[in-house]
């Protein structure tokens, strides 16, 4: 969402399959799945200015990059 990408987006950006990027978005709880498929799908985020938080004891999260401007 903060980046306003669609499935096909993410699917292009990262290199993971649009049917895994659709099958990984509707399932509830801890994503299942190849842990290459994760690792492409979050340098694919991080490369487009998605921090992922550290776990601080109580919730974890992502925040948009700040541009340099």
């Amino acid at each position: 969402a903060l980046l306003n990408w669609s499935q096909e987006a993410l699917s292009e950006h990262s290199g993971v399959s649009i049917a895994t990027v659709r099958r990984l978005e509707a399932a509830d709880g801890a994503l299942g799945g190849r842990g290459s498929t994760g690792e492409k799908l979050r340098r694919a985020l991080q490369a487009a200015g998605i921090d992922f938080l550290p776990y601080d004891g109580t919730s974890i999260g992502v925040k948009l990059q700040q541009s340099g401007m």
